[in-house]
């Protein structure tokens, strides 16, 4: 690697690919999902909230302080080196912030509505959901206003997990819910990938070549979602396979990826 190339964390990577895109005016999306790694991250937050139009759903942790309603604040002015300058505080009576999973433990249960995420490989998911406004703490004062959406899972004991959301304040439930199944289809897709269609199994010394088998390998499920949808299912066959007369009526001369 190049001396002089900085070392950069994977939130640092996210956060300048996003302001890349957004600076060249490519924007081929319109929802952000992502895990804790990159919801507890300012940078990415940051990063995201410039890109005008997209809306975020990401993970942060049950630790994360907020209010539910948010404090009033004034501002101080104050002398520092022979210069006026003034800070926004938070006014004393205000209520100080509390975790986010705190809140969620102290809803009631008219406040949760089960839904299904999607299908999983042993049947449907489904998890119990709820939502609140909240105004994220960020240094002891309050910072952006955004949806707090919890999800819980069905069973005892339940298990907790938070996203933030800049969604707008009219937004549906099923959205929010869709979101949620997404980012649980990207991580499966991306466990296949490792396991079954080599995105792990490289040895390549130039970037030229790891770009090649990356390329590849993320194409390769969009090949194969495309046959299942045109062929359907396996076959009923003892060997698992179609029969030849049988294949070529589902197969048609369209392209696959039309």
């Amino acid at each position: 690697m190049p001396q002089a190339l900085p070392l950069q964390r994977k939130p640092q990577w996210a956060a300048a690919l996003l302001h890349a895109l957004r600076q060249e005016g490519l924007l081929p999306f319109q929802y952000v999902v992502a895990a804790c790694l990159y919801g507890n991250s300012p940078a990415v937050r940051d990063a995201v909230d410039a890109c005008v139009g997209v809306t975020t759903c990401v993970a942060i942790p049950g630790e994360t302080r907020c209010w539910l309603s948010r404090p009033r604040t004034e501002d101080k002015t104050y002398m520092y080196k022979g210069e006026e300058r003034s800070k926004r505080v938070g006014v004393d009576a205000a209520p100080a912030a509390c975790p986010g999973a705190t809140g969620a433990a102290h809803l009631p249960a008219s406040s949760w509505y089960c839904r299904q995420v999607s299908e999983g490989t042993q049947g449907p998911i489904a998890s119990a959901f709820a939502r609140q406004r909240v105004t994220l703490c960020k240094e002891g004062r309050p910072a952006r206003t955004v949806w707090l959406v919890l999800k819980r899972t069905v069973g005892a004991p339940p298990l907790y997990a938070s996203s933030i959301s800049n969604a707008p304040v009219s937004t549906p439930w099923r959205t929010f819910v869709w979101l949620s199944g997404v980012r649980w289809a990207m991580e499966q897709c991306f466990e296949e990938g490792k396991t079954a269609r080599g995105l792990e199994h490289y040895e390549v010394r130039k970037y030229t070549g790891w770009h090649q088998q990356m390329l590849t390998t993320l194409l390769a499920p969009c090949f194969l979602w495309h046959l299942t949808l045109r062929l359907g299912k396996k076959s009923a066959r003892p060997h698992g396979l179609a029969a030849p007369h049988d294949l070529g009526r589902r197969l048609t001369s369209a392209p696959v990826y039309d």
